[in-house]
């Protein structure tokens, strides 16, 4: 090959290699060389987002912190542990057109929406969550519901325009829980269709279970046994299954995950009930795009664990420990790529962000590491 030949060759590799692995928060390009971001909710008495740009191969770098405009909670509120302020799942969640986020204010009762900008978050509004700290969000079709976990527990709805991220309150949407004050809830999510609402109740091991209609208020809430004890984090994956993790209250390796069927009423079914891990405190529950593998994090003892989701919606264990991130780390809230090939999880009381590649065996390979987040910060997203 001649010199000028292996120069141009050069530039071209420079080029391409800077081209895929450049990327800004909001990049919408061809989804072979899309990379992304990672958004993490400090949840501070100054709450904000912190941003980690990634690479395609989960190569993290910090790119700032954004202001929400209201007061995060990052005092651990007894039974749960420091390293688990919130003690929720879905504190932050994106829009469904990957153009805003949706964060919670712990500490002063409100939501935040922030438009993701190619450089930076942009505040588009703060409202009233309509009740007493508000731990958990879910997003479906224009329909938004915050859960309230303080004083008299409740589930509130918004509606949400996709175009300006606006969030205007639903009248005759908030529905109490079941066990009302000692509920000690964990997460509020609806189901793939959006006709179903459900709450995991962490003290009266319980799954309310709300049907919802076209106007998208939610119905009085319906009681459902959970299979085991403590559920905290859930999922739906693609075929309309839930999943669902079981902390059996931090007990050492007693932890658990159960799988459910909904009927058209709203009733929960058990399909696979506490399938055990033989991990420490199982809280947070990613399926992958595909719905055919489950990871939990396993705060009390470092680990995660994996399951396959066969297509009737049972559940095997198939690997207790798919990752091992360190007796002290705590892993907590979990997010999968847009791609779904990485997973990104908060450790060390909420302080690092950790990338890992998701292996078709459920296996998980650690890829990188960034820190310098403060603790107590919780809820986590990534595109």
């Amino acid at each position: 090959m001649h010199k000028q030949t292996k120069i141009i060759a050069i530039f071209v590799s420079s080029l391409m290699l800077a081209t895929l692995t450049t990327t800004t928060f909001g990049d919408r390009g061809p989804k072979n060389l899309r990379a992304g971001a990672v958004y993490v909710l400090t949840n501070q008495p100054e709450n904000a987002v912190a941003v980690f740009r990634h690479t395609l191969e989960g190569m993290l770098t910090p790119a700032g912190e954004f202001a929400t405009g209201g007061a995060g909670d990052p005092v651990a509120h007894p039974p749960d542990p420091p390293v688990d302020p919130l003690a929720s799942q879905g504190a932050l969640i994106m829009s469904d057109n990957n153009r805003f986020l949706i964060a919670v204010n712990a500490g002063s009762n409100q939501i935040s929406v922030l438009k993701i900008n190619k450089n930076d978050l942009e505040l588009v509004g703060v409202v009233s969550s309509g009740g007493t700290r508000p731990i958990s969000l879910t997003l479906y079709d224009g329909f938004l519901y915050v859960l309230n976990e303080g004083g008299t527990p409740n589930i509130t709805g918004f509606t949400f325009d996709e175009d300006d991220g606006s969030l205007t309150p639903l009248e005759g949407s908030t529905q109490p829980l079941i066990g009302g004050a000692a509920a000690d809830p964990a997460q509020v999510g609806f189901n793939t269709d959006g006709t179903l609402l459900v709450v995991t109740e962490k003290a009266g091991n319980r799954i309310d279970t709300y049907t919802v209609n076209e106007n998208g208020l939610a119905s009085a809430p319906i009681n459902n046994a959970s299979s085991g004890m403590t559920p905290f984090g859930f999922s739906f994956n693609s075929d309309d299954f839930l999943i669902v993790s079981e902390a059996f209250g931090g007990a050492p390796n007693q932890s658990a995950v159960s799988s459910y069927s909904a009927s058209d009423v709203g009733t929960l079914n058990v399909i696979s009930g506490s399938v055990p891990n033989f991990q420490t405190a199982s809280c947070w529950v990613v399926i992958t795009k595909n719905g055919k593998l489950a990871f939990v994090s396993n705060t009390g003892n470092g680990t995660m664990s994996s399951y396959s989701v066969n297509e009737d919606g049972t559940l095997i264990l198939l690997n207790a420990t798919a990752a091992n991130t360190g007796p002290t780390s705590a892993p907590r809230d979990m997010a999968k790529n847009i791609d779904g090939r990485t997973l990104f999880v908060q450790l060390d009381g909420g302080q690092t962000v950790a990338s890992f590649r998701i292996g078709k065996n459920g296996m998980l390979t650690m890829v990188d590491s960034a820190g310098g987040l403060p603790f107590g910060a919780q809820g986590i997203a990534a595109r």
